[in-house]
């Protein structure tokens, strides 16, 4: 009657995708805030934070898709 299908979300992935996310947060604040054509360390810290948080949100997107990939090719194989 009903199948009971598995669940893709759990509190430890979501952890995980945080983690990994403040990760590539970190990283790419470090990368571009050298990259910022102001003197004012305040205007650098703050559009350093924006552009590393417009990367951090394409990277947990580029991510959710690699895992929604994979997931599907490993339940095609069954």
């Amino acid at each position: 009657m009903a199948t009971s299908a598995k669940k893709p979300f759990s509190l430890v992935t979501l952890i995980l995708d945080l983690a990994l996310t403040a990760i590539a947060f970190v990283i790419f604040y470090w990368l571009v805030n050298s990259h910022v054509p102001s003197e004012d360390p305040k205007m650098i810290m703050l559009f350093g934070g924006l552009t590393a948080g417009c990367m951090a949100g394409v990277f947990w997107l580029a991510w959710q898709m690699v895992k929604t990939v994979y997931r599907f090719q490993r339940e095609s194989k069954k």
